[in-house]
C-alpha cells in the first residue's frame, strides 16, 4: 500500500486512501435484480489499519446524519439508533472471503458514470498526474485505487440510513483479479508496448 496517497474530506465528501475495488461495475451500469435501476457501482475494501480513511468516513457520515436530521428523526426528533450505515465489517459479513479479511467495506453506486483515471506520478509539489482509462483490461475487481464518495441520507419505505454515492476513481496499482478471470497479459506473457519485437 502506498502511504503517499492521503485520504481527505470536505463536508460529506471523502476521497479515500488506497483501497481495493471489488464487484466493480464502473464501465457499464448494472442492476443487482431484474427491474432495478441500473447503476455504476463498486465495493471498496478498506484495511482496518487505514485509520485516517475510516476516521474521515465516520466524520462524513455524522455530518450527513446532522444535515438530514429532520428527515431521519421524523416526529420523534431523535435519529434512530439502528440507522443503517454503509460501513460493514468484512471479517463478520464475508468470513470466507480472504479479500475482505481484516477490512471494512463500503458499497457505493451512482447513476452517473464515474471518471476513471490511472495514476502516473507525483509532481514536485505533491500533486497527482494521471491519465484517463476506459478499458476492461485496465479496470477490474481486484485493482487498487482512490475513490471519491459522497455520503447522504435516505428514507425509503421505512428504511432509513446513510448511503455512499460513487464519485470518481483513480487507479493506483494492479492486483490479483477477484472472481476469477485473468488479463491477456497474464495469459500470453505479453511484452510491454515499449519493448521492440524482433522477428
Amino acid at each position: 500500500m502506498n502511504k503517499e496517497f492521503k485520504a481527505k474530506r470536505n463536508g460529506t465528501k471523502v476521497t479515500t486512501g488506497e483501497v481495493r475495488l471489488s464487484y466493480a461495475h464502473l464501465l457499464e451500469p448494472h442492476a443487482i435484480e431484474e427491474g432495478q435501476t441500473k447503476k455504476y457501482s463498486v465495493s471498496l475494501i478498506i484495511p482496518k489499519d487505514d485509520k485516517e480513511t475510516l476516521k474521515l468516513i465516520k466524520e462524513a457520515i455524522e455530518e450527513a446524519k446532522e444535515a438530514a436530521k429532520t428527515k431521519l428523526a421524523g416526529k420523534s426528533g431523535k435519529i434512530p439508533a439502528n440507522l443503517k450505515i454503509p460501513v460493514r465489517d468484512g471479517d463478520e459479513e464475508r468470513p470466507d472471503d480472504d479479500a475482505y479479511a481484516n477490512s471494512y467495506f463500503i458499497n457505493a453506486n451512482s447513476t452517473k458514470k464515474p471518471k476513471i483515471l490511472e495514476f502516473r506520478k507525483f509532481t514536485s509539489e505533491g500533486k497527482i498526474k494521471a491519465d484517463p482509462i476506459d478499458s476492461e483490461e485496465d479496470i477490474y475487481s481486484g485493482m487498487y485505487g482512490l475513490v471519491s464518495l459522497n455520503f447522504y441520507a435516505f428514507d425509503t419505505s421505512g428504511n432509513k440510513g446513510i448511503a455512499a454515492g460513487l464519485g470518481n476513481v483513480l487507479k493506483t496499482d494492479e492486483g490479483d483479479r477477484l472472481g476469477g478471470g485473468s488479463s491477456a497479459e497474464e495469459d500470453f506473457d505479453l511484452a510491454d508496448d515499449e519493448d521492440d519485437f524482433e522477428f
